[in-house]
């Protein structure tokens, strides 16, 4: 069995691909802001999954809507504590959502 080797330009990545922490960003941000989908505790939830590892890593419009999410959806206080936490970090990078929902939280 012969193998045909490959061009480099077959198997090099093109410039214009998105990464996979952008698209599931952009996939979350589409679910929640959807009027039909958007009010489904398990599409809230699958979308908070989505969002959590760019957030992590430190993505400052993630960072401030899974706070914002974690703050009116979460029922317990350590959830609440961590998206206030989040929107803290969102606000500090000067994300203007996440400073006006850190006034309505805490003011």
């Amino acid at each position: 069995m012969k193998f045909r080797s490959v061009s480099p330009a077959v198997t090099s990545t093109p410039c214009g691909v998105t990464s996979p922490k952008r698209i599931s960003m952009r996939v979350a941000e589409w679910l929640l802001d959807s009027p039909r989908l958007g009010t489904s505790p398990s599409v809230k939830h699958f979308a908070g999954r989505l969002l959590k590892q760019s957030a992590r890593d430190g993505v400052v419009a993630a960072q401030s809507r899974l706070g914002q999410l974690m703050c009116r959806e979460c029922g317990n206080a350590r959830d609440r504590r961590i998206g206030q936490d989040l929107l803290r970090q969102a606000a500090r990078a000067g994300d203007a959502r996440a400073q006006q929902a850190l006034t309505e939280i805490e003011g």
